[in-house]
């Protein structure tokens, strides 16, 4: 008989009823394990995270930047300080379309295009909680029209800051500098801890070579905020640390007479304290409103400063290189001393010319008629170039050089202001390295009277000036002189910096050179002889024209009848009083043809000034 097939089978149905359920208690497992492990990893790991998300709804930390610190002159006069000042910021995440909001504030408050793409740029940068500076410097009808239409304006606000501001405008511009606003390159490289809520930083001047000093330290403060962000209740305070003052070895009063005796010429005047290297008067003309830097100087204005011909914003005393002429004569005559190659009492014959022997090119001398027979202290005041091309010759290139770079010329002076230029001291190698050429007789004789290829800044020659007055004893120049801290009240003084005194074999040989220098402006025939007359003191200088092209050498060029700015440039070097220097003076007159006539009065009336506190009328020296 056939078996009928099963149809249920008990057994299995329970062992896979059996399978299901543990399958789906294991599941359970897993996923209340899982829900578990995430609660404790949120509960343990990450509370701290969560919690400060949290207390972010309500509280916000916001940074307090620091006061900048103070500039002051050495007689405490304030150069650069700190004045109230209106600005308009956004913060970015109140406002629900950041481009269409800030066309409209630029529309309201008639922003220049320029100014609208620096915002973008900021606000695209920037974290959506930090506050973005829209516009500074808001005059009171600004202030008033923002202020009727604010509703239209969530997330912007009106804020009071300290802006920075510098009293003397134009005449400091060029050694105090300015800030201005943080740019992109130098967000990328600044602590962004350091300078949370800092819109401004040093640019130029002692205000950038001294930001580290002069910023301060960064406060903040945890306030409570409502559900629109606006500020409840301040919960804790910590304030920030204002930056150190600094007191400049400027003299304000000095600063203004040099200021004034350069006029409406172009150049530069750098005075100097030669027994500590502290820098008196530091002039460059001409010169600009650091202020219109500030709060962001327009597109147009910016343009006509840089692409003016005159260039205002370029240092003239810092990084301009000219031509030292006959100021180098004096140093130059002690290398021919040092090296016995000349005496003091030895004497050339100047005809009004020289020729290198087997050569019939005459190197001119600026007399035509000649000195005739002249010894050193004559060849200094009379500034015969015949001397100084014979004794060229006989030094030699090299021996020139070597007495020259013991002066610091051709090189940086190490002065603590940013972009200093090292000036050109030529030599032989210099010229088969840089122009793949030999060195020519004839270029030595004209490096012999500060012509050729040479190049100084006024820093140098200041510099250099000061090596002469003090017969080689080397101060490292500087302007910062005091840095004190407002809030201990304690000052530190800037060392003096003593450099490698240049020594020489003879010390009568200063005596010699020294005196040619007095004879240049107390001398009966001295090329300054106008400006030395009627002085209470006795002093020393030295004459120099920087000519801008070759002439024919039997050609002569008028000054008065050359268009202005094909004129030589007018030099002139001086110290006082000349048996204790208190004060050593580099004039350089742009295009101002005679050094004797035009740069010497100006050294004349500086140091008139810092020494008797005359002040003398235009044409008095001379």
């Amino acid at each position: 008989m056939q078996k009928l097939p099963t149809l249920k089978d008990p057994n299995r149905e329970l062992r896979i009823f059996q399978a299901r359920i543990w399958a789906a208690i294991a599941m359970m497992v897993v996923l209340i394990c899982t829900v578990i492990g995430r609660l404790a990893y949120l509960q343990i790991i990450e509370h701290r995270h969560f919690t400060t998300l949290s207390q972010d709804n309500r509280l916000k930390v916001l940074p307090i930047p620091p006061t900048r610190g103070l500039i002051y002159s050495r007689d405490g006069q304030i150069l650069a300080e700190n004045r109230p000042s209106f600005s308009l910021e956004m913060v970015p995440e109140r406002v629900k379309d950041v481009p269409s909001a800030l066309g409209e504030v630029a529309n309201l408050l008639q922003l220049e295009d320029d100014e609208t793409q620096r915002i973008i740029k900021a606000w695209e940068r920037a974290r959506g909680f930090d506050p973005v500076v829209v516009k500074t410097g808001l005059d009171e009808r600004q202030v008033a029209l923002f202020s009727v239409n604010r509703h239209r304006f969530p997330g912007f606000n009106i804020a009071a800051r300290l802006a920075r501001y510098y009293p003397k405008e134009a005449e400091m511009a060029h050694v105090i500098g300015y800030v201005g606003r943080i740019n992109e390159n130098e967000q990328r490289d600044l602590d962004a801890t350091a300078y949370r809520g800092s819109t401004h930083i040093g640019k130029v001047g002692v205000e950038k070579a001294r930001e580290g000093v002069l910023h301060g330290t960064v406060g903040y403060q945890q306030v409570e905020v409502n559900a629109q962000g606006r500020v409840l209740r301040i919960v804790t305070r910590v304030p920030p640390v204002p930056g150190h003052d600094i007191y400049l070895t400027l003299d304000a009063e000095l600063q203004q007479i040099a200021d004034q005796a350069l006029a409406d010429n172009n150049g530069a005047i750098v005075a100097i304290d030669p027994a500590t290297g502290e820098i008196l008067a530091f002039v460059s003309k001409p010169s600009f409103d650091p202020n219109l830097f500030v709060n962001g100087i327009s597109t147009e204005r910016y343009s006509e400063l840089r692409e003016s011909s005159d260039r205002p914003l370029f240092n003239r005393a810092l990084q301009a290189q000219y031509p030292p002429g006959s100021t180098v004569k004096p140093m130059v005559a002690l290398a021919g001393l040092e090296h016995s190659i000349r005496h003091s009492d030895d004497e050339t014959w100047c005809p009004g010319w020289f020729s290198l022997e087997g050569d019939d090119h005459r190197y001119r001398d600026w007399l035509k008629r000649g000195h005739g027979q002249v010894d050193l202290t004559r060849s200094i005041a009379e500034s015969c170039d015949v001397y100084y091309y014979a004794l060229a010759r006989d030094l030699g290139i090299a021996r020139i050089h070597s007495m020259l770079s013991k002066f610091g010329l051709g090189r940086p002076t190490g002065i603590d202001l940013p972009g200093e230029t090292g000036g050109l001291l030529p030599s032989a190698e210099w010229k088969r390295r840089a122009r793949s050429l030999p060195w020519y007789p004839g270029e030595t004789l004209i490096t012999g009277i500060g012509q050729g290829f040479m190049l100084t800044s006024p820093l140098q020659l200041a510099d250099a000036t000061a090596t002469l007055a003090n017969r080689g004893a080397r101060f490292a120049p500087h302007v910062v002189g005091q840095i004190e801290d407002p809030m201990a009240q304690l000052a530190s003084e800037i060392g003096i910096h003593e450099r490698p005194t240049l020594e020489l074999a003879k010390a009568s040989n200063w005596d010699a050179v020294i005196q040619g220098m007095v004879d240049v402006v107390h001398g009966a025939s001295g090329t300054a002889r106008r400006s030395g007359a009627g002085a209470s003191f006795q002093f020393a200088g030295k004459t120099g024209t920087a000519q801008l092209f070759g002439i024919a050498q039997d050609e002569t060029i008028d000054n008065d009848e050359t268009l202005k700015h094909l004129r030589d440039h007018a030099l002139f070097i001086a110290f006082a009083p000349v048996d204790n220097p208190e004060i050593a003076v580099a004039v350089v007159v742009e295009n101002g043809g005679s050094g004797s006539r035009t740069a010497a009065p100006i050294a004349r009336s500086i140091l008139d000034y810092y020494l008797t506190g005359a002040v003398i009328a235009e044409g008095d020296s001379g």
